[in-house]
């Protein structure tokens, strides 16, 4: 049984539930502080825990179907205080693979939330000679978006892709996320994503560690999911915490790869020993 008890040791350092030595907590956002527009319980009295220490904190969603101000004010209806510096997502991450590969012209299989934040970087969204395909979480799609999409990769035109999530949590279960469309994509087409954005890429937090002038070491990633929020941590060497909240169970942590530092069973159950941040994860579980 490898399930992680909530205070460890890994190639990062040691860290415990009172999160000593951390500066900078990044939070995902599905799964992780809500599901569909229920907080989950507990998730804002961490938030004010951290702020009480001092801990800076920051959003880090691969959800893509929203805008940031749209995030912002999503948050704000929670009662959640944020600025839109404070909401990273996958969409920046790819705007800024699309800009470092000189792109303007694409085709969008996404949200209008998500055509905003291009358009707004100067990236064409409806160009009948694109570039790429873009895909996003397209909350929004239709017959239409999926066979001009499918049409232009037949065609040759390379498939990118904001995150790689195959599942979008909600409180009536998982709801198909850019991995399904992939999928589809894939099944259509025979052709794979020339590039996946968004975590587990450590790009996606690090320039942000960089900006505030932070080690690796001193950050953690409190996150729901194996494959892109541990996996993103243990690439960028910042610390892993996982909540089992949203995707991922104990018998998943058992054969995954990756190595949270810490692993709590929630914000609130059971009681954290000497006042800690988190709930500590029982060891016989």
């Amino acid at each position: 049984d490898n399930i992680a008890a909530m205070s460890g040791e890994n190639m990062k350092g040691k860290v415990n539930e009172s999160l000593d030595g951390i500066e900078a907590v990044f939070l995902d956002l599905d799964g992780t502080m809500y599901l569909g527009d229920r907080l989950i319980e507990g998730s804002t009295d961490f938030l004010s825990r951290l702020e009480d220490r001092g801990i800076a904190r920051f959003f880090l969603s691969n959800n893509s179907s929203r805008s940031v101000k749209q995030y912002v004010a999503k948050l704000h209806a929670m009662d959640i205080p944020a600025t839109e510096d404070d909401v990273l997502l996958s969409t920046h991450d790819l705007l800024s693979w699309l800009v470092n590969e000189g792109v303007n012209q694409t085709y969008l299989v996404g949200t209008e939330g998500m055509r905003e934040m291009l358009e707004d970087s100067g990236i064409e969204t409806r160009s009948t000679d694109p570039q790429y395909v873009v895909l996003g979480y397209d909350t929004e799609i239709n017959y239409e978006k999926l066979s001009t999409a499918s049409i232009l990769m037949h065609r040759g035109v390379p498939l990118v892709v904001s995150h790689p999530d195959m599942v979008c949590p909600s409180p009536e279960g998982g709801l198909p996320d850019t991995g399904a469309y992939m999928a589809l994509f894939e099944a259509t087409t025979g052709k794979s994503a020339t590039h996946v954005a968004g975590k587990p890429n450590a790009g996606m937090i690090l320039h942000k560690v960089k900006e505030l002038g932070l080690s690796p070491e001193e950050c953690a990633m409190v996150g729901d999911r194996l494959y892109t929020d541990m996996e993103m941590a243990d690439r960028a060497g910042v610390h892993g915490i996982l909540v089992l909240s949203g995707e991922a169970t104990r018998e998943d942590l058992v054969a995954a790869p990756q190595n949270p530092s810490l692993v709590a069973v929630s914000y609130t159950h059971p009681p954290s020993p000497r006042d800690g941040l988190l709930a500590r994860m029982p060891s016989s579980a």
